[in-house]
């Protein structure tokens, strides 16, 4: 058979695995130099912080199945991709005040290489009139433990996967499951994220949902560069607003700056894929991110350059909807519904790369999405882009 199976974690069926060790000498025909290695973190605020390791020869990743499949780090080699935070991850949930009073409790898990905002609400955090919580920062899905985790490796496609179920709902609520299947091929330095999120209540669901793709030293550093297949830019605020002009540049370190955000209107190629191009400022690392712009209308970047020691860090964001508050997203009809039973597809592909002639390949292919077309760089907040404009 080319195709073995392994089922980590089954809750409905009792099943799980605190920790496992798989590797090519234990699938004949297999490619060499792949692992899985499925552990139970200890110490500190990972304590119970269940983690997957993927080595497919070049490229390794840690999957965070406690942390809603949420991707902790990625290495190609010495390359490191992801961003030191000012806290020592990954971090349970259970220590983790999604309730906070602030609105604000989900900024104290928040340290992963790639993790979901949703399902179903992201976006800034918002209160009712009394000043208690409405909408909590980005929703509850990066918090979520997975209930059902599957591995495989397919001999013939040589290739890993890791797929995951994560359900966001409750009693008299929406019901939402995301299915997420991370996947490689053997020394490959490709990683595809493939998601799916269905409504399983008897009733319509609201879904949010953002790609919160953060990286920070030691690929993101100042002199780095990201190059966009740019169709139109929009500040989402007047001090955003001062970065326009200097949209692919990341600066030198400012204590106590405030953060920039930028909405980002992509152009793609027929068949509706885009990309994204980070770059190192040694201009022989950087982080290809690929996707399809129907799935993802809407591509955020944003930038805090505070000193290391607080989290240099930049996140690479796209997503169906943009992040501000829930309320005024419905207004300007970015608040998707999903009806009984239905669902939605999503997916990713990360590349790493580590030589200057394949940073050189992914600029003219950006560059070739772009050709012909004349990027707007709107110099103020727009009407409909953010509130109170």
């Amino acid at each position: 058979m080319p195709r073995h199976d392994w089922i980590l974690t089954d809750v409905d069926c009792g099943i799980h695995h605190s920790s496992l060790l798989l590797s090519a000498a234990d699938v004949p025909g297999s490619p060499a130099g792949w692992s899985m290695c499925q552990t139970t973190l200890q110490g500190g605020l990972r304590q119970g912080v269940q983690a997957v390791d993927l080595a497919n020869g070049l490229l390794r990743v840690r999957v965070l199945p406690t942390r809603g499949m949420g991707l902790w780090k990625a290495w190609l080699g010495e390359m490191e991709l992801g961003w030191q935070a000012p806290l020592r991850g990954p971090v349970h949930p259970a220590f983790v005040p999604l309730d906070e009073a602030s609105g604000i409790g989900w900024l104290s898990g928040f340290d992963e290489l790639l993790c979901r905002c949703g399902l179903e609400w992201n976006g800034a955090p918002e209160f009712h009139a009394d000043g208690r919580v409405k909408h909590t920062l980005h929703g509850r899905i990066a918090n979520l433990p997975a209930h059902r985790l599957h591995f495989s490796v397919d001999t013939e496609a040589r290739s890993l996967a890791l797929r995951g179920e994560v359900d966001e709902g409750r009693l008299f609520g929406p019901r939402l499951r995301l299915t997420s299947t991370v996947s490689t091929v053997a020394d490959s330095p490709t990683l595809v994220i493939e998601d799916c999120v269905a409504n399983l209540s008897s009733r319509p669901s609201d879904l949010q949902l953002l790609y919160h793709i953060n990286l920070g030293r030691p690929l993101v550093t100042p002199g780095a560069r990201l190059f966009a297949p740019l169709r139109r830019l929009i500040p989402k605020d007047e001090h955003s607003a001062g970065d326009v002009a200097s949209w692919q540049e990341y600066p030198a370190e400012q204590a106590g700056c405030q953060e920039t955000v930028l909405f980002l209107d992509l152009a793609a190629d027929g068949q509706g894929r885009t990309s994204v191009l980070l770059q190192a400022a040694d201009e022989r690392h950087g982080l290809l991110l690929t996707f399809q712009r129907q799935q993802f209308p809407y591509f955020i970047v944003w930038k805090c350059p505070q000193p290391a020691a607080d989290g240099y860090v930049t996140g690479l964001e796209p997503a169906i909807n943009l992040p501000h508050g829930k309320t005024f997203e419905a207004q300007q009809g970015r608040v998707a519904r999903l009806a009984p039973g239905a669902r939605r597809e999503f997916r990713l592909e990360l590349t790493a790369l580590a030589s200057s002639a394949a940073l050189a390949q992914a600029r003219e292919q950006i560059a070739e999405l772009g050709r012909g077309v004349t990027p707007e760089l709107c110099d103020r907040p727009q009407p409909g882009w953010s509130p109170g404009v």
